[in-house]
């Protein structure tokens, strides 16, 4: 057994042709330049990080808030001309660190608009910076001739189809709970969509709701060995192209399809990729000078992608350790690949108690938060929870000294009926959010 995985590992440090990889570099320079930039013209910018006067942050990080005035516009002009860099391979590493740093930065400085497809972005950032993507067709390769390269480890490349295996492996699993099986995610997501031109009608009807329910499972189950197997590659691709494309007209979800679409290229013989795309690109053998180079970090490296994967496939499994539903309690929900599975909709108000005067008032969010802020989190046990905290401080800024804070909450799972999702006698500002166990004032369906 050992030998095996010696043989796998060593294989890993064979050089390969690195023209899938080079390509994807442009692809994915132009992808998050179309992100960024596109986030400053659809008023993205002003809504979630320029309106409000607080964002919901991950927990311990409230300090990291977004920059006073239109600073955020600045910023996301930076990570858009990062990506332009990256795209043409201009100062290739340190535009990538930039672009990484900021992104991860926004991610983890909001909450209410949380999705996967964010934080995926940041694990192709940081395999992107492991990874001589530069090597070829770049601004960096014909300034220095020490980055200039016709090949790449064969491990460059398999990362990325590691990751995406986790990723549609888990979406795949994640599918198959009532909520999608018998289509009430698929009902309710496409209810909303009857005004959309030409095919509003169309995504109304049973039998393309029942294609998209046991197609969606059967493309996140194959779509990788699909297109790892040549014969059924080209299908594999079409199928992506199509899925895709359908995601990104119907949802909306920015650049994440194409950013799939851009990933299959990974997948194909890197012949066909230098032939079709670089064909001045002359390939001089592949001598082994990369695995020697490397020879004496492969088995930390090894180690280290084997920890990175074995937490990947942790993450998703994770909720189990909790006590109830995670499509209703949200207790480790994120960055577990549960995507476009449920609708949740809800209403919240708090009550104020002043336990020294006995006075109480009812207060609605939208008195300090934005309207995007309280949908998002009044579906979301730990959004409401770092509410009651900043309102907390801001009535004692005003001197107003022991309150409790109540909060009343009524929500619905892809339109069942509506339950409190916070227990309503517990005050808010006694507890502490507990990060690896369940919080026991977060309420389960009756």
């Amino acid at each position: 057994m050992l030998n095996f995985l010696s043989k796998i590992i060593q294989k890993q440090f064979d050089p390969v042709d690195n023209s899938p990889l080079v390509l994807f570099r442009m692809i994915f320079g132009f992808l998050i330049f179309a992100e960024t930039f596109g986030a400053i013209l659809t008023g993205w910018v002003k809504y979630a990080l320029i309106d409000p006067k607080f964002t919901f942050t991950l927990i311990g990080l409230e300090w990291l808030q977004p920059l006073p005035g239109y600073g955020m516009y600045a910023y996301f002009a930076i990570m858009a001309i990062c990506g332009l860099c990256v795209m043409v391979g201009y100062r290739y590493r340190l535009s990538l660190s930039i672009f990484t740093t900021l992104w991860t930065l926004v991610y983890w400085m909001q909450k209410s608009h949380y999705n996967n497809h964010y934080y995926l972005l940041i694990l192709l950032c940081l395999f992107m910076l492991c990874v001589p993507a530069h090597a070829y067709a770049s601004y960096d390769a014909k300034r220095w001739n020490s980055v200039v390269s016709m090949t790449c480890p064969r491990w460059c490349i398999n990362i990325f189809i590691i990751q995406l295996w986790i990723v549609f492996t888990f979406a795949a699993i994640n599918k198959f709970y009532p909520g999608w099986l018998e289509g009430h995610f698929i009902q309710a997501a496409l209810g909303s969509k009857k005004h959309y031109w030409l095919i509003g009608d169309l995504l109304q009807k049973e039998w393309l709701h029942q294609i998209i329910i046991y197609g969606g499972i059967a493309f996140d189950l194959l779509i990788v060995y699909f297109l790892l197997w040549k014969k059924t590659r080209g299908f594999g691709f079409i199928a992506s192209i199509l899925f895709n494309l359908f995601n990104a007209v119907v949802f909306q979800i920015g650049i994440f399809p194409f950013m799939m679409i851009g990933l299959t290229v990974l997948f194909f013989n890197p012949e066909t990729i230098r032939k079709a795309f670089f064909p001045k690109k002359t390939l001089i053998g592949l001598a082994n000078n990369t695995q020697e180079k490397l020879k004496a970090g492969r088995l930390a490296l090894a180690v280290g992608f084997a920890i990175y994967f074995g937490f990947q496939i942790y993450l998703p499994l994770r909720h189990h350790l909790y006590k109830g539903d995670v499509f209703w309690t949200e207790e480790g929900h994120r960055l577990s690949w549960r995507m476009m599975l449920r609708l949740k909709y809800g209403d919240l108000d708090f009550e104020i108690k002043n336990s020294k005067t006995g006075q109480n008032w009812l207060v609605n969010p939208l008195d300090f938060f934005t309207d995007k802020q309280v949908a998002a989190a009044a579906t979301k046990p730990d959004m409401i929870w770092q509410m009651s905290r900043w309102m907390e401080k801001h009535y004692k800024k005003a001197g107003i000294e022991n309150i409790e804070i109540y909060a009343n909450t009524s929500v619905s799972l892809n339109g069942s009926t509506r339950q409190p999702i916070i227990d309503p006698d517990v005050d808010l500002t006694k507890v502490k959010w507990q990060p690896f166990k369940h919080s026991v004032w977060i309420l389960s369906p009756k």
